[in-house]
């Protein structure tokens, strides 16, 4: 044994695990076939069918890209630039006049010149540089900036005003007994004059509004201002504004005080007064007398007055406060040394200016204006100076350009909403001529929004200024979507995100319209956009309409242009639903896809609806093929927006637009029936019956048919006719002609191989593979031919026509692997038999493996051939088939060698065995289940019994009686017994009750039935003889009620096949009795026997019901090995029973 599993088929063992490859995947067999007829020449061009298939790929193919719902990331193709946008120069900044511009430079050049307040460290600092910048972009000639500059110089300077806004203050020291104070600021202007200049012992004091100094000179507070006082806090928030003038912005300082307020003073009537004192004395004196209490701060000097209500002050020199303003904490600082304080103060300081000597000042041209026409000039220069992609400028100014533009707002005191307001009104015009960024002007909206929430409102002018920029705007932007398709293509995601950030542009200005006096829109925005989008959907259209299919155009001339529309609207409704929807709906609250949709698809159905009109009486095979094509695109638009969620395309103009193409569809099926048929038959022709390459099985001409099949299968689902009953016609007549085109092609390969005689091996395995590979296109391609059933159906279930179809087509294309795989395997019969014959009349001498070798080998060599060949379906259908063939010869060999040695029969039992274990291969041949089932139980019992002695071979009759079961129950009718048995008197008690359902045996309908009760296997008991009942004349059911007593040990009755046998047996007067049935009951499991009988009466006991049975094959093999055997015991028993059998019935 170990010799056979050397050589056994490593092969084998690489079925399942070596992938067959393959053009399509599994599915189940199916579909009904006809008698194969010869294509017929239809009015389509006649030939090999290639052109009108490749015609049919294309439709396919549009279909690839339609199956559910579209995704953004396959409709966006390119990255590439946006398209360009229209330009208008009538809709941009106002040219100014030679005057204005004039009057502007001057304007900037003394901003320059005359700048106050410290430079950030993105500022430019130099002045050369800023002026040499501006006559860059003035475009002035040298002698004329010189000029400008010394007219500027001689210039009156500018009056310049200090704003302060004191927010708050947090951390103060607490003042009062109740650990709080109640603190309020009292600040002012304090000149170079005023500033300490000796130094002294003291020269660590710091000046305070309140601190008596007998080295007073003048006054040096220009004016102090003070704010509210607020109680019980040590964090106060006062959110107070202040405006002092400066005489010298190098020199003058802001000085603030904040101090503990004493409720016996009236803090407003005191401030009154300190602002008409002169000198620092009187100012002292007058504290003197409104303050009433005092409290320790520190450790006074002996020169230092009262400072028990100090909390802290501030000196910020003017020349510190930067140019652009600041918003800042300060850390609150004491008057000496000596003091203590503690806690920080917040205040908002800008530098302005409140006269300016400059021609637009003069003529009453306020700062807003100035700024914004300054702006523009500015932003259209640098804007000019980009060199690349300047239409995804992002408003980036250069560092001199954002230097004069922050110097002008901060002389010009424009707020923070004014100056968001002035960009964004000039960037918006300069983008009508000149495109921006979108996400910059978003930006800048973005900064008005929030400036607004924040800040008073704008004078009436200003604000008209800005409804009317916001106005041109939105006028733009709708004139934009209105070309949609031209502008932001949806393949283009450069584009896309320009329409987004446009949309939000569009959205935020909505957000401004409760906030104008005078609204900017006549109606609500995301009206105006809906009409907008409609109208560029006509004109789209239209415009398309015009260029593939105009009107004025003969019908089937204009049938081909409506196909290309229908596509390119298609197409446009993918780009709206996964591009544009999301989009629109997000931002601008529009359902532009609903709006879109209905719009195109109206537009569409009108066009089709006139046109199939048209084109009905003069159909034709080209007209056909047109209207076929422009109706799955016209389905495609139905089941896309059946596909959403929630919508019905009952409701669509484009329902019912079936009913006409009806015709158109019919003819194109005959076409594509005949067609089919020309493409088989060319394929077949130039098939070489040869592996297409190194890794199919299959011939060209498989491929070529399962595509064919594939492409029916995919126009059926594209098609999907909407009406059942017509649905059910046409796919029952396409189920049929694919059926019929199927056989065709397995008859044209017969025919093939038929015309080479003597084919060798590998032409029949591509045949095989070929069927296999067609039965399963074809099963695929029927399953998909599914059409939806009138009424409603089991989901899964295919319709009853298709089934019937597809189950029929199964059988034959079965049947022809199977007479292909027996054509294949007869080849291999009569080696088969010659090695068979070897193990047969091997010596004694030989050992079995031995003897067995050259059969294994054998089958080795051929199956592994056959692998090479046969995908693995095809190969297990020949290893079952050569199995089938092994068994055959075996059982041949047995039966002509009868009553030979006991090793002859064990050299072919060990050589089933052998087999068994090659195709099974350890798992990966044959299952073990099928290899030993069928043949192989039939000659294992035979090689079994063959090795049995004679009384084993007829105790195994009698145990397959007693295991063979009715194959119909009620066939040959039933009987009643009662068995026990009695051990004190050794005797075995059968009582014969009644039977029923008798079968007629008798020409009256009736029998005469009687039962023979009898006890085997006989060497068990020999002097046991058989017992009968009475004959009951003329019935089906009799009832006998006798009892027959055997007296037998019970040693006997539990010996192995013991058991109780009961004939029941027709009797007639004339002639020989006829049988009706038999049936056996083992004596192991009668009472008495298998367990002693405990009380109570043995007749109490239930009756058994026995089912009649026949011999079946199983019993009469044991008989056929005793017929062999030439014994005595073996002959007489067979004798006996043949005796019997003379009076039986054969099994029907």
């Amino acid at each position: 044994m170990t010799t056979l599993l050397e050589i056994k088929s490593s092969v084998l063992r690489q079925v399942q695990v070596r992938p067959s490859v393959r053009r399509r995947t599994e599915g189940e067999p199916g579909c009904a076939s006809a008698d194969p007829q010869e294509p017929a020449a239809g009015a389509w061009k006649p030939g090999d069918g290639v052109e009108f298939f490749a015609q049919m790929r294309l439709i396919l193919k549009k279909g690839e890209g339609r199956q559910g719902l579209p995704c953004p990331e396959v409709l966006l193709r390119s990255g590439s630039p946006a398209p360009a946008e229209p330009v208008d120069p009538n809709r941009g900044l106002r040219v100014l006049t030679p005057e204005e511009v004039e009057m502007l430079y001057e304007e900037a050049l003394y901003t320059v010149v005359y700048r106050a307040g410290t430079m950030g460290p993105d500022q430019v600092d130099d002045e050369e540089t800023l002026l040499g910048y501006l006559q860059q972009v003035f475009g002035i000639s040298p002698e004329e900036h010189t000029e400008a500059i010394e007219r500027v110089k001689k210039a009156k300077a500018p009056t310049y005003a200090l704003k302060v806004s004191v927010m708050r203050a947090k951390n103060l020291l607490a003042k009062d007994p109740n650990g709080f104070s109640d603190p309020y600021c009292m600040l002012g202007i304090l000149p170079a004059s005023g500033a300490p200049q000796e130094p002294g012992p003291h020269k660590d004091q710091r000046f305070s509004f309140r601190k008596g100094s007998k080295r007073g000179g003048p006054l040096p507070a220009k004016c102090i201002q003070v704010t509210e006082v607020k109680s019980s806090t040590l964090n106060p928030v006062w959110k107070e504004n202040f405006l002092f003038e400066i005489e010298d912005v190098n020199t003058d300082q802001l000085h603030l005080d904040i101090w503990d307020h004493d409720d016996d003073v009236s803090l407003v009537e005191a401030c009154r007064k300190l602002n008409e004192v002169i000198g620092l004395k009187g100012m002292s004196r007058y504290f003197k007398q409104i303050v009433k209490s005092a409290r320790a701060n520190g450790t006074a000097g002996p020169t230092e007055d009262h400072t028990d209500d100090f909390l802290g002050c501030l000196n910020i020199p003017i020349r510190e406060v930067p140019v652009a303003g600041e918003d800042r904490w300060f850390k609150l600082e004491p008057r000496s040394s000596a003091s203590r304080v503690q806690g920080d103060c917040q205040l908002v300081l800008k530098l302005i200016t409140t006269q300016r000597d400059t021609g637009m000042s003069q003529r009453g041209r306020s700062g807003f204006l100035s700024y914004m026409l300054l702006l523009g000039r500015l932003l259209q220069f640098e804007h000019r100076s980009q060199q690349t992609n300047s239409s995804g400028w992002r408003g980036e100014l250069s560092g001199p350009a954002a230097t004069v533009l922050c110097l002008h707002g901060a002389q010009s005191n424009l707020s923070a909403l004014q100056l968001a307001v002035l960009h964004w009104q000039v960037s918006s015009r300069h983008h009508q001529t000149c495109t921006l960024d979108y996400g910059y002007l978003l930006g800048l909206l973005e900064d008005v929004q929030a400036h607004w929430e924040g800040a008073s409102s704008l004078p009436q002018e200003q604000e008209e200024s800005l409804a009317d920029s916001l106005s041109a705007f939105s006028e733009f932007g709708l004139r934009l979507l209105r070309q949609l398709r031209d502008y932001f293509p949806a393949t283009n995601s450069t584009a896309v995100y320009r329409l987004e950030l446009l949309l939000k542009c569009l959205s935020k200005m909505q957000l401004f319209q409760p906030s104008f006096e005078i609204c900017p829109f006549e109606t609500e925005l995301n009206m105006d956009i809906a009409a907008a989008l409609k109208r560029g959907n006509r004109e789209w259209y239209d415009r398309l309409l015009n260029a593939k299919s105009p009107r004025e155009q003969p019908g089937p001339q204009r049938l081909a242009g409506l196909v290309e529309l229908a596509d390119a609207v298609y197409e446009d409704l993918q780009s709206c639903y996964g591009i544009y929807a999301s989009l629109f709906h997000n931002i601008v609250e529009i359902d532009f896809f609903t709006l879109t949709f209905r719009q195109l698809e109206r537009l569409v159905a009108e066009e089709a609806w006139v046109l199939t009109e048209e084109l009905s009486p003069k159909m034709t095979l080209e007209v056909a093929s047109g209207l076929f094509e422009l109706y799955l695109t016209l389905a495609d638009i139905q089941r896309f927006w059946s596909s959403i969620p929630g919508r019905d395309s009952r409701s669509l103009a484009l329902a019912g637009i079936h009913a006409p193409f009806l015709p158109a569809v019919k003819l194109w099926l005959q076409v594509l029936r005949d067609q089919a048929r020309w493409r088989l038959q060319g394929a077949v022709d130039v098939d070489t019956l040869e592996p297409v390459d190194t890794s199919s099985k299959h011939s060209s001409s498989a491929a070529t048919a399962s595509l064919c099949f594939s492409h029916i299968r995919e126009l059926w689902a594209r098609l999907a006719w909407p009406d059942p009953a017509q649905a059910q016609a046409l796919g029952t007549q396409l189920s049929q002609d694919l059926c019929e085109a199927t056989v065709f092609y397995t008859e044209l390969l017969r025919k093939k191989v038929d015309a080479q005689p003597g084919a060798a091996g590998e032409p029949l395995c591509v045949v095989l593979n070929n069927v296999e590979l067609l039965r399963k296109a074809a099963g695929q391609a029927l399953r998909g031919l599914a059409w939806p059933e009138a009424t409603s159906a089991l989901e899964g279930l295919l319709p009853r026509p298709l089934l019937s179809c597809t189950q029929a087509l199964d059988e034959d294309l079965r049947q022809e692997v199977h007479t292909v795989t027996a054509h294949l395997t007869s080849k291999m019969v009569a080696d088969i038999r010659k090695y068979v014959q070897h193990i047969s009349l091997s010596p004694d001498s030989i050992q079995n493996d031995e003897a067995v070798a050259p059969l294994v080998k054998y089958l080795d060599e051929k199956l592994a051939l056959l692998n090479a060949s046969l995908v693995k379906e095809n190969l297990s259908r020949v290893l079952e088939a050569l199995w089938e063939l092994l068994l055959q010869a075996i059982l041949q060999a047995l039966s002509a060698n009868l009553d030979v040695s006991a090793d002859f029969y064990g050299r072919f039992h060990f050589t089933l065995e052998a087999l068994v274990n090659f195709f099974h291969a350890e798992g990966q041949g044959l299952p073990l289940e099928s290899l030993r089932d069928g043949s192989y139980k039939r000659l294992e019992e035979e090689l079994r019994l063959h090795q049995c002695s004679t009384r084993e071979c007829i105790e195994q009759f009698y145990l397959d009686k007693l295991k063979q079961k009715s194959l119909e129950q009620n066939r040959f009718g039933r009987l009643s017994v009662r068995c026990h048995y009695e051990a004190a008197e050794q005797r075995l008690v059968v009582e014969v009750l009644h039977a029923a359902d008798l079968p007629p045996l008798d020409a009256n309908g009736l029998s005469d039935p009687f039962v023979i009760v009898e006890l085997g296997p006989p060497h068990l008991f020999p002097l046991v003889r058989s017992q009968r009942t009475q004959v009951k004349s003329r019935t089906l059911h009799p009832v006998y009620d006798e009892l027959f007593c055997f007296s037998v040990p019970a040693e006997a009755c539990r010996r192995r096949g013991a058991c109780v046998l009961f004939t029941v047996m027709d009797h007639d007067w004339l002639s020989t009795n006829d049988f009706a049935g038999e049936a056996a009951l083992g004596l192991g499991s009668v009472g008495g026997i298998a367990r002693p009988q405990v009380g109570g009466s043995a007749r109490a006991r239930q009756p058994v019901t026995l089912h009649l049975r026949r011999p079946r094959a199983q019993v009469k093999s044991a008989l056929r090995m005793l017929e062999g055997r030439t014994n005595k015991e073996a002959q007489e028993f067979v004798k006996r029973l043949k005796e019997l059998e003379k009076c039986m019935e054969a099994d029907p």
